[in-house]
């Protein structure tokens, strides 16, 4: 899964060509700004080799993380809250060939659309997720998800969270997913490469990038000094090892970033000879009835 070398220049031009008039209108110095360049840098380098623009489609609900809909240059839904993996998954059985990415939050991906995450391990459609986890539901004033930490006093919870977080990355190893990866938004370079790579994978991709939120749930933000790279890793004990280092609840401990498991296996189209046909022809179901 090694990146082909390119001419930087060239994915510079492609790059430009991902950008819109659109204004930005997250907050000044939201991580989510340095996620976008990330993703922009992948998918533009994918572009340098051969991909055509008009092949990359994306879904996004409802939330901050969702407007990225507005400031990447490819096809796309705006869908439902919590249902931006179905709406992507529609668009995969719709045109096996389109190169889908899904942006949301974590509370809209393990909250609402909790069960829809449990089945994508299962159904493997070759797609990328793409979570953004601040630990709080942030455009609506900060109330607690699945991943906030105990004790996190909220509007919405003024007494603190009772609750244990969510490890994701647990319920994704439990659910057989093969690419599994967490990054920092910070750091916009390494993200660019787990982004590229799982848009290189053959099957469901499920990348969670971990980033502050400037206004809500500041006590769990500037994990940086935590966190620490590993190479690619295909070995299932040491995949579960990694899991378990981070429980989502206390900024200490090790965050190990990157494609902390890795399998290939037969995708959703591998498994289904109609999809599998339609893209050995390159075509989607409508162009196949002409």
């Amino acid at each position: 899964m090694k990146p082909a070398k390119t001419n930087p220049d060239k994915i510079k031009m492609y790059k430009e060509k991902l950008g819109t008039k659109e204004p930005i209108t997250w907050c000044p110095g939201c991580p989510n700004h340095m996620i976008l360049e990330s993703a922009k840098i992948a998918i533009a380098k994918l572009m340098s080799e051969g991909e055509k623009q008009e092949n990359f489609a994306m879904t996004t609900d409802i939330g901050c993380a969702s407007k990225i809909y507005d400031y990447i240059n490819i096809n796309g839904i705006y869908g439902l809250h919590g249902r931006a993996l179905p709406t992507g998954l529609g668009i995969k059985l719709g045109d096996p060939n389109m190169k889908v990415l899904t942006f949301i939050g974590d509370g809209g991906m393990y909250n609402e659309g909790a069960g829809h995450f449990m089945h994508a391990g299962r159904y493997n459609a070759d797609m990328v997720l793409i979570v953004h986890d601040n630990q709080s539901f942030s455009l609506t004033t900060g109330q607690p998800t699945a991943t906030s930490q105990q004790g996190y006093v909220s509007k919405a919870s003024p007494l603190g969270e009772t609750d244990k977080p969510l490890n994701p990355l647990r319920l994704a190893f439990a659910l057989n997913m093969g690419f599994i990866a967490r990054c920092n938004a910070n750091d916009i370079k390494h993200t660019a490469e787990i982004l590229e790579k799982a848009l290189r994978y053959k099957g469901f991709a499920f990348v969670e990038i971990i980033q502050d939120c400037l206004i809500f749930n500041t006590a769990m933000n500037k994990k940086d000094k935590f966190m620490y790279k590993v190479p690619e890793n295909t070995d299932h004990k040491k995949a579960h090892m990694l899991i378990e280092q981070w429980n989502y609840d206390k900024q200490n401990g090790k965050i190990p970033i990157g494609i902390l498991y890795l399998e290939n296996k037969p995708s959703l189209s591998d498994k289904w000879p109609q999809l599998s046909e339609l893209k050995k022809k390159k075509l989607n179901w409508k162009d196949s009835r002409k």
